[in-house]
Formats: C-alpha cells, structure tokens, sequence
C-alpha cells in the first residue's frame, strides 16, 4: 500500500475540495452562522440552523487552525459561527436549543445532549484559537450542565417513562470519550482521569457484549443487562466503530496497551458484522437478533459511518500493526471513494441506498454538515503521515 500517495489524496481532498465548498457556500455573512442544508452544487435549500451542526463547524475550523495552519479565512469563519451561537443558540442559562431560524429565533427548544457537547467543543476548539477566557468559560458551564444531567435521572436524555423500561444508551458515553480529550485543557486533572475511567468502561464493559460475539449494543437496561426489545436489539455498526477510534486515543493517552488492542479487536469484528455481504457497504441499522429493524433506513448506506470505520482502521494498524486492518482499511477506502466523492462538484454524498446508488444528492442538511468528511479527512492525513515516518 502506497501510504505516500494515500495521505496526499486525504490531503488535497480536504485543503482543495471539501473545506473551500463550506468555506463558500455555507457562511451567512449577512445574519451569521451557517447554512447547513445545500444541495449538489452547494445551492442554500434551507435557512434554518441546527445547533449542533453550527458547533460542529465552529469546532471545525477552529481545530484546523489549531492544528493544521493559522490561516485568517478559517479563523474567521469559526468566529463569527461561534459569535452567533453565543448570542442566539441557547436560553440565556446555556441550555442550547436544538435549532433556530435564519435569524436566531430558537424553533426547538433544548433537549438534545449533541447541540450541548458540540458547542462544549466548539467553545473549547475556539478558546485555544483565540485566546479569548469567555469562549472558555462557556464550555466548561456547558460542559458542568451535561454532567449534572447525567446523574440526575430527571434531567435523562429521553423521553421514556421512567419504571417501566428503563434503557441507557450508548451515545453518551461514546460522546463522552471523546469530549474529554477535546476539552482537556479546560478541566482539572483528577476529574478528567475520572471521566475518562467512567467512559471507558461504560463503553468497553456495559455496552461492549462478549457473550454476544464481541459485539456493541445500543441499549441496555439501567442495571446493564440485555433488553429484548427494538431498542435493546438495536446495533449501529457505524457508531460503534468510531467510538473505537476515541478509545483508541484514550488508550494512547493513558498508556493502555490492552485497551488499544481491545477496540482494534472491536473494529473488526463490528466491520464483519456489519459489512453488506451482498452488495458492499455498512449497514446502517441492525437487530441483533435478526428480527426486522424498526427503522426504515436500516439497510442505507451512510457517509459518516464508511469514514469514520477508516479513521478507526488506520488507527488500528498504526497503534498495533494488525495487517488485518490495513486489508479492510482497502477495502472499505475503495467503497467510500468510489460511493460518496462526487466526481463533479465539490463535497461528498451522505445518502446511499443498499446498493450504493445516490438516495439524495444533497451535500448538507438537517443531519450532515460540515464534520464527518472534514474531519475524517484531516484524521487520515495525519495518521497516514505518522505511519509514513514511523516506518
């Protein structure tokens, strides 16, 4: 495998292709923030603005700018995002709305954890940017009230009624794992380890399920067990392997061997799990009982999973040297190119049906917006470069 060659194609995707396409078409230079919901040719179809994709490009381009180049039009951009969701993206008391019109007038009021841990990050990104204290502060307030919800059974993240079926759900602890790492800078030491210990083994030992194969759940019961029930038979192949890039991170971060070689382990069996045997590509949505998933989507073909299993792949074999990661890594980089590029306009796909043929061809929406390529993008770079130099 050429990686040489692998990272400059990640590389120039992301520089030339798919962050000038955000950088053009997504600022709304006259109200601020961003359009999310652009079409093939990156035409607006929408005004409205959904908090969590907002920080999620407010985390963007300030981590670019962090990490990658101190360039102004970046800066830039994720100021005046950040301007916006300051001023208009939550209640006054820092619980972020879901979404908001052109304008900033809140359209659905706050309940989704992903609009609270996005502007925690996207705060946190623009702080170190910046230098600015405010920015700082906002993400640990943030960052304080996701944790309070957390252990406050009356602050849950569901709408379920309590007693009966009392389910947790994978995506906070995934989240978690992650955000911890992101805001690193702005916590104190002992409670980050803590954090990090309690994400670990949420995902790792609750949720992660040996006596099912190896395989992650999306639900289970308050006490940890199995439910059987269309939520508890839920897998998400997608979401579960890219939380295993975050443990990989923290398992770098923290000098644990096991635990890297645990989540590469992870990875593939998720990957074989979850592949179309038929006609390629990752399912979106399983049961893991093979009774009929209750979403209708569950058998499409989403961006964000097929980049976020590269991101994990390539992170596998450079931490632990499993060939067996670099064979799907291959394998998984074709469908993903060959799938979701565009061949004709800038920014990728993120509909596919099972097989593989565009479901819609938007490039934005109320669900992808700038991140998942961007950001997959940049993480493949990298790593690539760090393989190129430690071999």
């Amino acid at each position: 495998m050429d990686f040489k060659k692998l990272a400059a194609l990640y590389k120039d995707e992301l520089m030339d292709n798919v962050l000038p396409f955000w950088l053009k078409h997504s600022q709304d230079h006259e109200f601020g923030g961003y359009f999310t919901c652009l079409d093939r040719q990156g035409n607006v179809f929408d005004t409205d603005k959904f908090i969590w994709l907002q920080g999620r490009e407010v985390w963007l381009f300030s981590m670019l700018y962090n990490k990658v180049e101190k360039r102004r039009e970046w800066l830039d951009c994720a100021i005046q995002g950040g301007e916006f969701l300051k001023k208009y993206g939550h209640d006054g008391n820092y619980n972020w709305y879901f979404s908001l019109d052109r304008m900033g007038r809140p359209l659905v009021d706050p309940y989704n954890i992903f609009s609270y841990t996005f502007a925690t990050m996207a705060f946190g990104q623009l702080s170190l940017a910046t230098g600015n204290q405010e920015y700082a502060d906002i993400a640990k307030k943030t960052f304080e009230i996701i944790l309070s919800k957390v252990d406050n059974p009356k602050g849950k993240w569901n709408k379920l009624h309590s007693g009966t079926r009392d389910l947790k759900n994978f995506a906070l602890p995934m989240i978690m794992c992650n955000l911890a790492l992101e805001i690193e800078h702005l916590l104190d030491k002992d409670y980050l380890k803590k954090t990090m210990e309690v994400c670990i083994r949420e995902v790792m030992e609750v949720f992660y399920r040996p006596e099912l194969g190896g395989i992650i759940v999306e639900n289970v019961q308050s006490n940890g067990e199995l439910s059987d029930s269309f939520e508890g038979r839920q897998v998400t192949p997608g979401h579960d392997i890219e939380a295993m890039w975050f443990i990989m991170d923290l398992g770098k971060r923290l000098n644990r061997p096991e635990l890297i070689e645990k989540a590469k382990n992870v990875t593939l069996t998720m990957l074989d799990y979850g592949w179309d045997k038929e006609y390629g590509g990752i399912y979106y949505f399983m049961d893991r009982k093979g009774c009929p998933p209750q979403q209708l989507e569950w058998d499409q073909k989403l961006w964000w999973v097929h980049i976020e299993t590269l991101i994990s792949l390539l992170k596998g074999y450079q931490l632990t040297g499993d060939k067996k990661c670099l064979e799907w890594f291959e394998k998984v980089h074709d469908y993903t190119w060959g799938h979701f590029k565009d061949s004709e306009y800038p920014e990728w796909f993120g509909y596919l049906n099972r097989r593989g043929e565009v479901l819609l061809p938007l490039k934005g929406g109320k669900w992808k917006g700038c991140f998942h390529v961007p950001r997959g993008l940049y993480q493949c770079w990298t790593v690539l470069e760090e393989i190129i130099k430690s071999e």
